[in-house]
């Protein structure tokens, strides 16, 4: 295994010019301080980030089941531990989440198949955009491929630089992995 000419910033290294994110989003997770490398994107992703995450037409749910998708498919081992991780503090069983690498039924099925459409083809078939607008609203579709997209960068970023999943996510990973099925 070769060091990462990337790691995740250290406090002691963080740069000055986005001191002022080191006690936000960007200092929590190991993605966004190795991000840290390129301040002046990082500073650009913030506002992003928070329609993404924060303020999606998606809903925290449906959100990370996209985003779960995508990180399997993008073989993101990072995204997909830090999105267990949140898809079981927002009460989705372990089955649902095992689902995601499958091709599951109704919604979440339809999920599926749109981030797989966009990771694929780079665009939602008319057929699927009409079934997927009629399911969860178009603004939702719109931040289906915002997120398809957002999480790609990242799973760039991550599998680039060999980014380390952050300790408290890979003890819940050891502590209550999910069953392989």
């Amino acid at each position: 295994m070769t060091t990462s000419p990337c790691p995740p910033l250290t406090d002691e290294h963080w740069p000055a010019e986005i001191a002022d994110m080191k006690t936000d989003f960007a200092g929590a997770l190991n993605v966004y301080r190795t991000m840290a490398h390129h301040p002046a994107l990082l500073k650009a992703w913030a506002p992003l980030r928070q329609h993404v995450v924060k303020d999606s037409a998606l809903g925290p749910v449906r959100s990370e089941l996209v985003i779960l998708r995508a990180a399997h498919r993008m073989g993101s081992t990072y995204e997909w531990a830090h999105h267990v991780s949140r898809a079981r503090a927002l009460g989705i069983s372990d089955e649902r989440v095992q689902a995601m690498r499958r091709m599951p039924d109704g919604e979440d099925g339809l999920i599926a198949r749109a981030v797989d459409a966009l990771l694929d083809g780079f665009l939602l078939p008319p057929a699927l955009e009409v079934a997927l607008c009629a399911a969860i609203g178009r603004r939702a579709v719109f931040d289906v491929m915002a997120t398809v997209g957002f999480y790609s960068i990242l799973g760039y970023i991550l599998l680039t630089y060999d980014t380390p999943i952050d300790e408290a996510v890979a003890r819940e990973m050891a502590e209550r992995p999910l069953t392989v099925t």
